[in-house]
Formats: structure tokens, C-alpha cells, sequence
């Protein structure tokens, strides 16, 4: 049974700590290509659906209130 010790120096008689980071330090996602990959349309394009979306109900109210 091995004595390990904490970060701050405690005593950690299973060794969860160094476990737990093991873990932590295996499982960090790597950046893929695709999400590198920039995406400038992505905003853009829901800004203008936005808009348009916004448009046609301002012109849905006026055509209501109009007639």
C-alpha cells in the first residue's frame, strides 16, 4: 500500500487524488479540425433570419390593424 500525498501535501491513503487527475488529464477533449474550422456564417445568417423573422411579424400586426 503506497503513501501518497495531496496537492497541498495530505495524506491520501487510496491515491483517489492522483486517480482523479489521471482521469481528469485523459479525458480533455482535443480540438478537432471542424471545430477549428471558423464560422463566420453562423451568426450572420441567424442575425438574418432574425430579421426577417422580425419583419414579417411587424407586417403581419400592421396588416391586421389596417383592415
Amino acid at each position: 500500500m503506497a503513501n501518497t500525498q495531496g496537492p497541498q501535501g495530505n495524506y491520501d491513503p487510496a491515491g483517489s487524488t492522483q486517480m482523479f487527475r489521471a482521469f481528469v488529464d485523459e479525458g480533455t477533449p482535443q480540438p478537432s479540425r471542424q471545430a477549428a474550422a471558423p464560422s463566420g456564417s453562423g451568426p450572420r445568417l441567424g442575425l438574418i433570419i432574425g430579421i426577417v423573422a422580425a419583419v414579417v411579424v411587424v407586417a403581419a400586426v400592421a396588416w391586421l390593424a389596417l383592415k
